[in-house]
């Protein structure tokens, strides 16, 4: 029987909905998850060797760091889908669901009777999404697609990093988690627009193109410009004190009032009023044009308070502040991070670890959720499918 830890009430948002999951890595099973955490039931199915995010890194035992991280909530069903026998469960299951998710290489769905052409013509209410990393079809859509992958072809890493230096990638698999999230979105504009219409809907998203879009504002910037952005560090080209990384007594922050209104308080609030009236810094072009200067006229001044004071002092500003923090500085329920953000996550025999989740609408909270073990729910999910028919 399912264990209660996974169990969800009936007041979920989702609850009652059935999640049919091929996910491997993060995009699919993140978006899964995010549907889980708003009470949908998800039964991953995973081939004997499973997901292989379960040991990616890791030897412990089959729940490592990016599985724990994307597969909490969800029952585990280890099929062979090679075989008639696998296929068929597989069908079956697919038959009682509302959703099919899948991240599998283009092709290999429908080797496998279970594209979304060939689903979607025997069940007309499923939604089925599915994620490529270059399309589904065309000589590219053969190549393997990972999220470092796309956030090279996007320009993404063009943007990322110092001057002069190599391009860097975004320090987390920034492509997977808004791939995640748009199919997430997609997920739950669909399910609308079936209680409507009793349509089902195909979910079709490559990591290419959520990569390439994630840059919109770049975009606008190259075709009002027409100047190909390049990467320059922290700061932004057309504006300043703009993202700019700033020592403080104690630490860093970063720091952005590059209005001319935003400007003169953050001068004032340092205590150092002249800056507003230098020549060098009067507007928005000269701060550009003397961003150096005016870089090291704020850390001089910064440094004579602490990380924490001269947060207090531009927050009380109205001026945009943040301190860098590394992830052992952040606390649920400090300096605005929600109370209920993290969950409760019991992986294998280890203790529980707090990961951070969804924001879930109205009081329902976070429920503790388990990661399932590989296969742990095949028996019982087969046993129901078989009772069911």
């Amino acid at each position: 029987m399912t264990s209660a830890i996974n169990s969800a009430p009936n007041d979920a948002p989702l609850a009652g909905v059935r999640v049919i999951e091929f996910g491997q890595y993060i995009a699919v099973p993140a978006a899964a998850q995010s549907l889980a955490d708003l009470g949908a039931e998800v039964i991953k199915i995973e081939p004997s060797a499973g997901d292989a995010a379960r040991q990616l890194g890791w030897t412990d035992d089959d729940c490592g760091p990016m599985f724990t991280a994307y597969n909490r909530g969800k029952r585990s069903v280890v099929l062979d889908l090679r075989s008639d026998a696998g296929r068929a469960a597989a069908l079956k299951l697919v038959a009682s669901a509302d959703i099919v998710l899948q991240n599998m290489r283009p092709g290999a769905m429908h080797k496998l009777g279970l594209s979304a052409e060939e689903l979607m013509s025997q069940f007309p209410r499923l939604i089925y999404g599915q994620v490529s990393g270059f399309g589904q079809r065309g000589p590219a859509s053969l190549r393997a697609g990972l999220d470092i992958a796309a956030q090279a072809e996007s320009g993404m890493m063009s943007l990322n990093g110092e001057a002069g230096r190599d391009p860097v990638r975004v320090g987390f698999t920034a492509v997977d988690i808004l791939t995640a999230q748009s199919l997430t979105s997609g997920v739950l504009a669909a399910l609308f627009r079936r209680s409507v219409n009793g349509r089902g809907a195909l979910i079709n998203l490559s990591l290419i193109d959520i990569a390439v879009a994630s840059l919109a504002n770049a975009w606008a910037e190259y075709r009002m410009f027409n100047k190909v952005p390049l990467r320059r560090g922290n700061g932004q080209p057309t504006v300043a004190p703009a993202a700019e990384v700033v020592a403080t007594s104690d630490g860093m922050v970063v720091v952005s009032a590059y209005t001319e209104e935003h400007f003169p308080r953050l001068c004032n609030a340092i205590g150092s009023p002249e800056l507003a009236q230098d020549a060098r810094f009067a507007t928005n072009r000269a701060r550009v044009e003397n961003r150096a200067a005016l870089l090291a006229a704020l850390n001089a001044a910064f440094n004579h308070h602490s990380t924490h004071a001269v947060c207090e002092l531009l927050s009380n500003a109205g001026v945009v502040v943040g301190a860098i923090r590394t992830m052992d500085q952040i606390r649920a329920g400090q300096e605005g991070v929600s109370k209920d953000l993290f969950v409760g996550t019991q992986a294998g025999e280890r203790a529980p670890a707090d990961i951070p989740g969804v924001v879930l609408i109205d009081d329902y909270k976070h429920r503790p959720s388990r990661v399932p073990s590989l296969g742990e729910h095949t028996r019982q999910v087969l046993s129901e499918l078989n009772q069911a028919n």
